[in-house]
This record gives structure tokens, sequence and C-alpha cells, in this order.
């Protein structure tokens, strides 16, 4: 592996439903996750994140880990109903203790926190009672929440994430309602989204008059398959870009530009919201950096029946908007959750943010895969997962030698956890959970890397 920049940050990331476990105790609320995941048939084997990894209990251990591994930055979320139980009014001291001591573990054993305030666990007060992410009060909520967090926490923490992969939360959990809240429409997930990046533009604006002082930086971490014409067709070409931007220029052309892509706007019409110009200059500018998820490839093609839906797992959206048909190369090698590996997707990917956006640092706040292995004797012989870590961060070095400014790498995930639908049944950490007895195993993954790191001059 060739040497990053010295200034290179390595990582791993979590979510606080996904593994913290603790989900009813010490003033928490419920939040739809908890609400979704008891209904059944919505999730695979019928699980649920009540005890998951169990983080909330032994986040001493959790960092203790993360210190053997070597890893220097930590992402992690917030549970929005455990510091904010009704996800307003009265915040919840004992959720505040929480975070504070995991902060402090952290920074003490040399590891940088960087926080995320919502990853998908809205507390369900909101949903009922203020139809959550569709509802015109959210914005606020979200930003009186992310008040408190930068109250309680912004003296240590100095990395901020405002929201985790918008496009999921408007996609599959109100366009398509395979994730929580369930809902199906194909007008609530660009209601959803609108009201996503003014809770964004909301937060960051609080942050930045209130908490300038305290020096951070603060962002948003999207989400982006990689879109490859089928052919060299202008159709196909045209139709990769159109992809391109329904998928994350949707949330981050308001961001760079202070408004929706052109072609969002002339094909859905009346669907999509529009900004007031008040809203569009609260919104523009509203990144320090520009974060980035991304795991896979798909190609595009044009449409030849317009009317016809991907079959592909919520990874289209909403093609019929988009006029677009994915598909994906029989010769490549398939993760678990049936996600292509494609290493130099996420290449392109980088360079098609560079040139859009005018050459932002990015910051990779997700990359992984995911693998049926099981354990020898007390390690994992993690070939399939090493393999790709060396592809696509091989693939991000090619990207930082043309001029793309990649600050940063971190790894999904820091531990198995609750995959969301696909319950317990993937593997994406690179600490192994049993899940009878929440032991810990450590994976040949790991080791690589922590190898990686060093090797760097970490």
């Amino acid at each position: 592996m060739k040497q990053f920049p010295n200034d290179f940050i390595w990582g791993a990331s979590t979510s606080a439903y996904q593994i913290e476990g603790a989900y009813d105790i010490d003033g928490k609320g419920p939040s739809i996750w908890d609400a979704f995941s008891s209904i059944p048939g919505k999730i695979k084997n019928g699980d649920t994140g009540q005890v998951s990894g169990d983080h909330y209990h032994r986040f001493k251990e959790d960092v203790a880990l993360m210190k053997q591994i070597g890893i220097k930055a930590y992402r992690f979320s917030i549970s929005w109903p455990r510091v904010m139980p009704a996800g307003k009014g009265k915040a919840n001291t004992r959720g505040i203790q929480f975070y504070s001591a995991l902060i402090d573990e952290l920074l003490e054993a040399g590891i940088t926190p960087w926080v995320t305030l919502f990853h998908w666990d809205l507390p369900l007060a909101l949903q009922l009672e203020n139809d959550g992410w569709i509802g015109p009060e959210i914005p606020d909520y979200f930003a009186a929440y992310a008040d408190v967090c930068f109250e309680h926490f912004g003296d240590r923490v100095k990395n901020w994430i405002t929201l985790n992969e918008p496009w999921v939360m408007a996609i599959l959990g109100y366009g398509l309602g395979n994730f929580a809240p369930g809902r199906v429409s194909n007008a609530e997930p660009y209601r959803a989204g609108h009201n996503q990046l003014l809770a964004h533009a909301k937060a960051v604006d609080v942050y930045r008059k209130k908490y300038g002082h305290q020096g951070g930086q603060i962002g948003m971490a999207n989400n982006c398959d990689w879109r490859e014409p089928l052919t060299d067709s202008q159709k196909d070409k045209d139709a990769a870009q159109r992809a391109l931007e329904f998928f994350l220029a949707w949330f981050a052309d308001p961001i760079y530009f202070g408004d929706y892509p052109a072609v969002m706007k002339q094909r859905l019409g009346a669907r999509l919201p529009a900004f007031t110009e008040a809203e569009k200059e609260l919104v523009k500018g509203s990144a320090d950096y520009f974060g980035l998820n991304h795991y896979t490839t798909m190609y595009v093609a044009g449409a030849t029946d317009p009317n016809r839906k991907s079959t592909v797992y919520g990874n289209g959206g909403l093609t019929e908007d988009q006029d677009i048909e994915l598909s994906m190369d029989k010769t490549w090698k398939r993760t678990t959750m049936n996600w292509a590996v494609v290493p130099w997707g996420c290449r392109k990917l980088l360079e098609w943010i560079d040139n859009r956006y005018g050459r932002p640092d990015i910051y990779l706040t997700e990359n992984g895969s995911a693998w049926n292995d099981s354990k020898v004797d007390g390690t994992v012989a993690d070939a399939n997962r090493i393999e790709y870590f060396q592809g696509y961060l091989g693939e991000c070095r090619k990207a930082i030698e043309k001029g793309v400014k990649l600050k940063g790498y971190f790894a999904w995930s820091l531990m198995d956890n609750f995959e969301w639908a696909h319950g317990y049944s993937q593997r994406f950490g690179m600490i192994h959970m049993d899940y009878q007895s929440l032991e810990r195993t450590m994976k040949d993954s790991a080791n690589w890397y922590a190898g990686v790191i060093r090797d760097n001059g970490v």
C-alpha cells in the first residue's frame, strides 16, 4: 500500500442504534427503529437493536479494542431519543452523561471523536406527533437538539456530521418503505429530503453563530454508489449523469450551489419542494467539508420502459423518476449484501465530486463490505474483506495522486452490528461479536487495517 499523506485520518465508524443496545433504560425514549423492528416481518429473523453490541455498557472495552487496532479517529452517532427522549423539550441528563463519558474515554486513548448527530433513529414521538421528516417543524426541532449536543460536547468534539445519508432516510424510509418509518410514497421522499436539508442548514447556522469559538468543523455524510454508463451511447451517458444527480447532487447541489439540480426540478415538478430565497442562502455553503459514504457501483442505461422500477434492493431510488435501468456485470464479485466489489468506481466518484463541487476537502466517512465468514480457533481468515480494503484504498490513493483532496478514510464498521432490515445476518465489522455471549474477537482484517495505519506513519 503506497503512502498516504502524513495528516491523512484513519478511522472506523458505527451508529447508535446498531451497536448501543440499552434501548429503554436511563431515560431513553423510543425511536422509530425501536417501533419498526418490533413489527413482525420487517426485519430478517425478527432481530432488533435492543441489545446488539451492548456498547452502552461496554464502551470502555470497545475503546480499548480501538486502541489495540491503532484507530486514530472514531466516528459514532448520538441517539437523539437518548439525549432528548421526546425529540423536543427537556434533555436527558443520563444520556448526556453517557456520551460525555465515551468522548472522555476516546480522548484518553488518543482517539479523535467524529460525531454524527442523526443516523436514522428519529425519536418516535416526533413521528407520531409531528409527522417526522415530512412535518414542517422538524428542522427547528433538529436544530434545538443539535444545540444541546454542541453545548455539552463541543468543548471536546471538533468534527461534526449533522445527518448520515439523508438519501436513505428519504428513499427507504418514506419512499420504498424498507426502513423505518416504513412509509411508501412517490412524493414524501422529496419532502423528507427537503426538510433534512433545512435541518442540516439550521444546525450548522447554530454551530457557526453560537459555537464558532469551539474551533470545529461541520458537514454532512451523503451516500452514493458510482453510476457507470452501460454503453458509450449518449442515452446511457445522460442516464448515468441523471442517476448521480438524483442520488448525490440532490443533497450536495443545494449546499454548494443553493438549489436542486435542474433535472430534478424538471422531472419532479410540484413533488419537489422549492426553497425560498432565504432558505437558499441558509443552505448554500453549509458544509466545511464533503462527507461521503461509498460501497459499490452499478451500470446505468436509459430506460426502455419508463414505468419499470428497479429490482435492486433500495439502491436505485425511485428509478421511474430518473428514467433509468440498473444492472451489474456478472463477473463482478458480490458481497453477502449482493453489492458488487468495484474499486475503480470509488475513484471515479471521488473525481466526479472533485470536479463538480470545486475541489472540496473530502472524507470517506464509510467504506467496507459484508461477508459470511466464521471463526476458527478464535480468528477469522478474512481474505475477502482485506481484498476489498486493498482495492478501494488503492483507488483512493490514485484519486489523491490526481489532485482529489481526500483527507480521511473511515472503515465500516468497527464491529458487527444490527444491519437494519438485514438484522444480524451480515458481518460488516472488523471485530466480530458472538451474539449469544457478546464476546468480541479480533479479526485478520483489523490486524491488516492496523498495519496500513502503521505503514503510513500514523
